[in-house]
């Protein structure tokens, strides 16, 4: 299975997930060759490891694209899933079937699926949508003639994982909880750099294998268990939880919506996933991928090791990496005037008496724990509102205090440009009757000391109510977009006179 340049020519689908963004680099120190598919490349071209990968456009729907992705592949990582979206079981199935159809057609070796862990026993139909689409997935992928290799995991410890994120927030925010019955249920976690190893060691498995395997930590413990084990290694109190049987999956994915800053539409599914015991029934994986001394790692070392990255700043990859099922990706501010239909835009100007580049580290540092710079209640009260309605809301936060990449999620925006220096274009994820940008370029001026900001609020309205919406807010422009602009600037002087240290936290 070697290829000309050494090594194997590896395609990652999900690259811009969370897992998939962490795989890469682990292909490319194993000495494999790295070719990267996704339906917006450019959020790729920020990653450290960006220059040394192939990356082309593809979606896992879209079968042409995908058979020419698999050229001259060895090995196809499908880390892939529609979990979020409307009817996300079928949109699976459909691209698995595409996904293994095409390795098949182009001579691909080995298919590597992560997967999740299905208890023994229970019936297909008795699962929950989450579990029962890993599984048909894997179903399919084993089935297409194709060597498949499919790892089935629990829940999966990492900072900036979406399950280490439910729990985390859960724990840290709530010393009394009300939980739901499935905080008893027993369950198997996973580090990620285990999961990652595996990941990266089945690309050499042996051509004969096509089975699935059970991937889980030394640790079967209870949801329970691991907020309790959480709080003593974060240094938190020990936390009182009473489970009570009334809660539903729907109303305890509202209940973890209120909480963490995971959407109720990927939420509901982990949920509704938890009440099943999942705890693994094998360990052969280790008998063609070796566990080294101290692996698997404990919980305990998983999470210590996930917090030390969170409050250290090193989180390479979020859940909130991965873009919102139903948020606009197309980059209508690009597009010509005339295109598009109606475009509304509010639009402030500023010169500033510092630098471009103390403007600029204020701009590239919004959002997250430095805030939005204007009437912090407003956008409080819309995140909030936000989180009501299903969205995103205002806590996700940044992957990094002052560095943003293409593809990054800051809060309810995801950044869709960035050019360092110079342009920051921010897309809404929000839930809105429409499709809104924030726009941020900051322009030399005549003299070194001297910059020019110019900020472009947009918003694409989708029929009547969309239109309503833009008008019933305008009242309030000139204090959220217009205080917006005069406070960056002001804590861009400041920056400037070394006032500050770091920027201001001022919305």
């Amino acid at each position: 299975m070697s290829t000309d340049g050494g090594g194997l020519h590896c395609l990652v689908t999900g690259a811009t997930g969370y897992i998939g963004g962490r795989l890469v680099p682990g292909l490319l120190a194993a000495g494999h060759r790295v070719r990267c598919a996704a339906r917006t490349p450019e959020k790729l071209r920020d990653h450290p490891w960006a220059a040394d990968v192939e990356t082309v456009r593809a979606d896992v729907l879209d079968a042409g694209a995908v058979a020419e992705a698999m050229r001259g592949i060895d090995v196809a990582y499908y880390l892939v899933h529609g979990l979020g979206g409307a009817d996300f079981e079928r949109t699976d199935r459909e691209s698995a079937r595409i996904f293994g159809a095409r390795a098949r057609a182009a001579g691909v070796r080995r298919i590597v699926y992560l997967g999740g862990l299905t208890p023994p026993g229970v019936p297909v139909q008795d699962l929950s949508p989450h579990l029962r689409s890993r599984a048909e997935v894997g179903r399919i992928l084993l089935d297409s003639g194709v060597p498949t290799a499919v790892l089935r995991a629990a829940v999966v410890i990492g900072s900036g994982s979406a399950s280490f994120e439910m729990l985390r927030y859960l724990t840290e925010r709530l010393p009394v909880m009300i939980t739901p019955s499935w905080v008893r249920t027993r369950l198997q976690p996973v580090g990620v750099r285990d999961v990652l190893r595996y990941l990266v060691g089945c690309a050499g498995l042996p051509p004969e294998i096509n089975r699935t395997f059970d991937i889980g930590g030394p640790d079967v413990v209870t949801y329970r268990d691991m907020m309790r084990r959480y709080a003593s290694i974060a240094g938190l109190s020990r936390r009182l939880i009473v489970p009570v049987p009334v809660l539903s999956p729907g109303l305890s994915s509202h209940w973890v919506g209120l909480v963490t800053p995971v959407p109720a539409a990927i939420a509901r599914p982990l949920a509704e996933s938890l009440r099943h015991e999942v705890v693994c029934a094998e360990h052969d994986i280790a008998e063609y991928v070796p566990d080294p001394p101290g692996c698997p790692i404990g919980l305990d070392q998983a999470l210590g090791l996930a917090l030390r990255k969170v409050r250290d700043a090193e989180v390479e990859t979020r859940w909130s990496s991965a873009a919102v099922p139903g948020a606009p990706s197309d980059p209508l501010p690009t597009d010509p005037d005339w295109a598009g239909g109606s475009l509304y835009t509010d639009v402030r100007s500023l010169h500033i008496a510092c630098s471009p580049k103390a403007l600029w580290r204020i701009v590239e540092g919004i959002g997250g724990e430095h805030g939005w710079y204007s009437f912090p209640l407003a956008w409080s009260v819309r995140g909030r509102l936000d989180r009501l309605v299903g969205g995103v809301g205002l806590r996700r936060g940044r992957r990094d205090a002052q560095h943003l990449r293409v593809g990054d999620s800051l809060d309810f925006w995801r950044v869709e440009e960035l050019q360092l220096g110079r342009l920051l274009r921010l897309r809404a994820e929000m839930r809105l009757p429409g499709r809104a940008w924030l726009e941020l370029t900051v322009m030399p001026g005549d003299r070194p000391d001297r910059c020019h900001y110019r900020q472009r609020a947009l918003f694409h309205p989708r029929g009547l109510l969309g239109h309503a919406y833009w008008w019933s807010i305008s009242p309030f422009h000139s204090a959220v977009f217009g205080g917006m602009a005069r406070n960056i600037a002001a804590a861009a002087v400041r920056y400037e006179r070394g006032d500050d240290a770091a920027p201001e936290r001022t919305g």
